[in-house]
């Protein structure tokens, strides 16, 4: 009877969430030492294996944000505005598809937000939580100059000194670009380059060139952070997801059927940035900026750019990011604190000084 109870339990405990890393540095009370150098290879390049945390809060929901109008062309703007307005049904992970490009920025993006990467002297692979994979082939391979578009596109790598450079083509057109639903052609292509400063850092830069989408080329700079003494948990969408998209009802612009007018001298107590406190599920804390125009509530989460919110209240809005905020004033009427609120709970940000 013993055995049979260890045998029904043991699948509880094999998610090996608290299992200690092998041969990595740590502090004298044991923690893992993420300021320590960065590891390399027998070959003496440096080794970017391991489980990453992927740190984009502004570009994951936004690749565009430092972008101007005229950089997008008029149909991306058409389509992106139709994608909001659907409230996000078209998102991949919404109809269980691969979030292609997508990837490489993903943050707060359920099955995303972590890449285990396994390195060896000819290939890079990233593995992600919803079970897609990525082969980088370092082989000296070049890319096809017509390749047959796929989720996952195409990708080759070199080193040009510690820096992995990645470029990659062959996307095809059926994902996005991030959350908020930039869309792009199949002439996507995207250069990266990966630097491991130190054991538990990495910085990122990507640049993207579509010019059947954009008017001209980006660099976004993101980040990740190594997750020790866990692993990944597989994150497998629901085979009947189309049953659920039945009931995701209604447009972005329901939201104004019952907004109420807010004077503008009120408005103006809001106007400031507010700093999470503490942090939570990110390991950076978010920042919402409050900024107002011509009688119009703007919010802006971790620099994506300013969106309007839509008065409930005096005090309660929504539309930031499909998310609500709600003001605490003191004796004097201004703000000085204000909770996001989530399906999760309310989330409090301090107004920064």
């Amino acid at each position: 009877m013993a055995a049979f109870l260890l045998a029904m339990i043991a699948p509880l405990a094999a998610q090996w969430l608290n299992q200690p890393t092998k041969g990595i540095p740590r502090t004298a009370n044991g923690a893992p030492n993420l300021s320590a150098p960065a590891p390399r290879t027998p070959d003496g390049k440096p080794d970017l294996s391991g489980l990453w945390n992927r740190l984009s809060p502004k570009y994951a929901r936004n690749i565009a944000a430092d972008l101007k109008p005229s950089d997008v062309q008029p149909w991306v703007n058409d389509v992106l505005r139709k994608n909001v307005e659907d409230l996000g049904r078209g998102f991949m992970n919404v109809k269980c598809l691969p979030l292609g490009p997508h990837y490489i920025v993903a943050a707060d993006t359920t099955g995303a937000e972590q890449m285990k990467i396994v390195q060896t002297p000819s290939l890079l692979v990233i593995l992600n939580p919803d079970l897609t994979h990525r082969q980088i082939f370092m082989d000296g391979r070049t890319l096809e100059d017509n390749p047959n578009p796929s989720w996952m596109g195409y990708s080759v790598g070199r080193w040009d000194g510690d820096t992995l450079v990645v470029d990659s083509n062959g996307y095809n057109d059926r994902t996005w670009l991030d959350h908020d639903g930039h869309a792009h052609t199949e002439a996507l292509r995207i250069t990266e380059r990966y630097h491991r400063r130190d054991f538990g850092h990495m910085d990122i830069d990507v640049t993207l060139s579509d010019p059947k989408a954009y008017n001209r080329t980006w660099t976004v700079s993101v980040k990740a952070e190594l997750a020790p003494d866990t692993e990944m948990i597989e994150f497998v969408c629901g085979e009947k997801n189309a049953d659920s998209l039945a009931h995701w009802v209604g447009k972005a612009s329901d939201e104004q059927r019952d907004a109420v007018a807010v004077p503008a001298s009120v408005l103006a107590r809001y106007v400031g940035t507010f700093l999470e406190q503490p942090k939570y599920w990110r390991l950076e804390p978010r920042t919402v900026e409050i900024t107002t125009a011509n009688g119009i509530l703007y919010g802006n989460v971790d620099g994506r750019g300013p969106v309007p919110l839509v008065a409930k209240s005096n005090t309660l809005f929504s539309g930031l990011n499909g998310l609500g905020v709600q003001f605490v004033t003191d004796a004097n009427g201004a703000a000085n604190r204000l909770f996001v609120k989530h399906v999760s709970g309310d989330y409090s940000f301090a107004r920064k000084h």
